[in-house]
């Protein structure tokens, strides 16, 4: 690695720059809410200008990283989501790719590249994928079954909402989601007193137990990332006092060569 490479390395991995980097990112968030209102923007010309600087500042960010890591850059998930999202912020706001322009809010997720601690969270979310689609399995298999069995129990009470299964499934969900549930259900059990029996056993069990399971699934998943980092820092730790122990090692025997040196001039 060259000399110029190293200290551009060295520069975008220290933490000034990333603090830096941070900010920049939290005042160009501040920009794309200002430019949302076009009154605010009549009167602050410049808060236009503050927008291309910051997006200036992504862009030499972002050769500065490509130029210090080389290939290693292309390997890296994050750096690519962050060239994407600058390259994003390069498109003309006119032609047949002007709709793109509206992916610009986009550069307030780089705030997830730049800060560790999100990273760590965004990382366990993908550890948790697998489990959390056997619990959305479960799910809908609950939901599905229910839905069935709605609307052969209350479809001829209740059509608005029962009347087929697509409108069923629509109705669980609400349900489920607690959207004024009570005002859905209350046609069924005015009329089927037992009614409260099925719904509140649907409630407990797609609402509070699938939802524990979710719970359940990403706590977990944060705890194994958790620990992954603190091995990899005991790991970087002991990396560090092993190159310290070398050194220390070498440093002893160039003094017992050089006393060795100096016992042969004096004799």
């Amino acid at each position: 690695m060259s000399d110029a490479r190293a200290r551009v390395r060295s520069l975008v991995d220290s933490s000034r720059f990333q603090w830096f980097i941070i900010a920049v990112i939290v005042v160009n968030a501040a920009v794309l809410g200002v430019e949302t209102s076009p009154g605010i923007l009549d009167d602050a010309r410049w808060v236009v200008t503050l927008g291309w600087v910051t997006v200036g500042i992504f862009v030499v960010e972002i050769g500065l990283r490509i130029f210090a890591h080389g290939r290693d850059f292309f390997r890296d998930g994050w750096s690519l989501f962050d060239l994407f999202v600058v390259v994003i912020a390069l498109v003309p706001a006119s032609g047949t790719l002007g709709v793109l322009r509206v992916l610009r809010v986009l550069r307030v997720l780089r705030l997830l590249s730049a800060v560790r601690s999100m990273r760590r969270v965004v990382a366990a979310l993908g550890a948790t994928i697998p489990g959390m689609a056997s619990i959305g399995a479960l799910l809908l298999m609950l939901v599905y079954i229910c839905g069935v069995m709605s609307t052969h129990m209350f479809g001829g009470t209740d059509p608005e909402h029962f009347g087929d299964l697509p409108t069923s499934l629509l109705s669980l969900f609400q349900v489920m989601t607690g959207d004024d549930w009570a005002n859905v259900i209350r046609p069924v059990t005015d009329e089927h007193p037992a009614a409260w029996v099925f719904f509140i056993l649907y409630i407990l069990i797609s609402t509070y137990i699938v939802l524990n399971l979710f719970i359940a699934v990403a706590v977990e998943a944060l705890d194994r990332q958790s620990e992954d980092d603190k091995a990899e820092i005991v790991a970087e730790v002991e990396e560090g006092e092993g190159l310290m122990l070398a050194a220390i090692a070498d440093l002893k025997d160039e003094v017992a060569r050089l006393r060795a040196d100096l016992d042969e001039r004096r004799a």
